[in-house]
């Protein structure tokens, strides 16, 4: 099972694309997908869609993992970021893939197994857990990497579970 890990966003969205054997993980391509600060938001979100959409044609992953939106205090930002999330909502659908969100909470919770972790235990995990030389760069990679972890986590458990 190949999948998607996303962290959205709309100067940086970060990617991860791993392959689940059983309980093992393959990392096969991490990134971001970055977007020039003075460019208009439509040709952002176009650059968004059509970059990932190149990828999810590339490598091929049959499930996506997208970390869901979490903000406290600046709507706009949370505005525009739900903006990138609906291109890469529509770029998944558009390639069937099945889509998955979950919290920064739960994938916390999935990597480390504490909710309220620290950004660097995310990373030192995601290292750890998918065998990489270094931590995964910029933040946004890794946060992907570890959303991709969290699904695979979970339908490994989900599996567990309708096996009994």
């Amino acid at each position: 099972m190949r999948i998607l890990g996303i962290d959205p966003g709309f100067a940086t969205l970060g990617y991860g694309i791993i392959e689940l054997n059983g309980s093992r993980f393959q990392t096969i391509q991490y990134g971001a997908i970055t977007t020039p600060a003075k460019t208009k938001m439509p040709e952002r979100l176009k650059m968004i869609y059509s970059e990932l959409t190149e990828l999810i044609i590339k490598y091929e992953p049959q499930e996506a993992s997208i970390e869901e939106l979490f903000f406290n205090k600046n709507t706009k930002t949370a505005l525009l970021v739900g903006q990138a999330r609906g291109a890469v909502l529509v770029a998944c659908a558009n390639k069937n893939l099945h889509v998955f969100e979950y919290t920064p909470l739960q994938i916390k919770q999935a990597l480390v197994g504490y909710g309220r972790a620290e950004k660097k235990q995310i990373q030192v995990m995601v290292k750890n857990i998918l065998n990489l030389k270094d931590i995964p760069k910029p933040d946004d990679t890794a946060d992907a990497l570890a959303a991709a972890v969290c699904h695979a986590n979970s339908r490994n458990y989900q599996k567990l579970c309708l096996e009994k």
